[in-house]
């Protein structure tokens, strides 16, 4: 996934958030909303997410150094975790405790129009956020479901972006019925209700957010689809006997690391074995441009050996003696 399609996402949602923030800040100072409140506050944490994103993606530019070798990709996953952090902390948190005091103490709306049509505009603005983010993700998601996307994206932008629309139009429609049904009672308690449930919601996606970034930074495989051409890259010559064994790790989300032990024939010479090497990166290059470091062993193949060091990642070799094995 190129990170165009994430950057364009999140520009985007920082400028739907900004305006939108400032929209239910104002409607709050005239009703006394504290849905409006916990609303205004989580469009603002969202927009300091979009920006910690994009500092993230600026950051993960940086050349390699000694110290860092093999660069600055996984910025990008550090700054995707703070998000689910400042989602959690400022608002999620802030809105249970919100939507508590009004629970408790609850109080008549005053203005309550300012807050109707406040919300009415941002379910428009943050509706074309939303747009925007499926748009750019349908480029990259192929037959993927909607949950696998995000589940197996290596890109953490677009996936971020999607939860956070998603939840901040569901945030909307519970904060217009609190207010609705604030409104129509008479009873402060509802919008009170209504700011319980945003801040139990945004605290449900922070949560799998955090997972999701967790994993990346603990370092994911390159995906079946991109392993099965890596493997397919290697044997396609005739200077490679087959794959003994292979490991993939993403060091960003377009920055991939691969580690394999190829079987080469046992009369090779030191030039025939370099030029083998030489030949299967150049494949894999071509298949997976996205493969930034790799390691190619040659040995002699053993079964024995082949199933000590075993990757999970491979398919089983069949008859064929060019099938990837381990």
């Amino acid at each position: 996934m190129s990170a165009g399609g994430g950057t364009r996402a999140v520009v985007a949602a920082l400028a739907a958030n900004l305006g939108i923030a400032v929209g239910k800040f104002v409607a709050f100072a005239f009703t006394r909303s504290s849905s409006m409140l916990a609303e205004g506050v989580h469009s603002l944490a969202d927009s300091g997410n979009q920006v910690l994103l994009l500092v993230g993606g600026k950051r993960a530019e940086r050349d390699a150094t000694p110290e860092h070798p093999f660069g600055y990709g996984r910025e990008r996953y550090i700054y995707g975790f703070l998000v689910s952090i400042v989602l959690f902390s400022v608002g999620g948190m802030f809105a249970i405790y919100e939507g508590y005091e009004k629970v408790a103490h609850p109080h008549e709306l005053k203005s309550w129009y300012w807050a109707v049509g406040v919300l009415v505009f941002s379910i428009v603005l943050e509706g074309f956020s939303f747009r925007t983010a499926i748009k750019e993700s349908n480029q990259h998601r192929g037959a993927l479901t909607w949950p696998q996307f995000i589940r197996r994206a290596k890109s953490p932008e677009l996936p971020i972006v999607l939860l956070e629309d998603f939840g901040a139009l569901i945030g909307l429609i519970l904060a217009l019925g609190g207010v609705g049904l604030a409104v129509a009672t008479g009873d402060g308690v509802w919008d009170g209700i209504g700011t319980l449930c945003i801040g139990v919601l945004l605290v449900l996606i922070a949560i799998v957010l955090a997972l999701e970034t967790r994993s990346l930074l603990l370092g994911e495989a390159a995906g079946i689809e991109t392993v099965r051409e890596i493997e397919a890259a290697i044997v396609a010559g005739p200077d490679v006997e087959r794959l003994i064994h292979m490991r993939t790790l993403h060091l960003g989300p377009e920055e991939l690391l691969i580690a394999a032990k190829i079987a080469v024939r046992h009369d090779d010479t030191a030039a025939d074995v370099a030029r083998a090497i030489d030949a299967a990166e150049a494949r894999i290059r071509a298949a997976v441009p996205i493969a930034r470091a790799i390691y190619l062993e040659p040995d002699i193949y053993r079964a024995a050996e082949a199933a000590r060091g075993a990757d999970p990642e491979a398919t089983p070799g069949g008859k064929n003696p060019r099938t990837p094995t381990g």
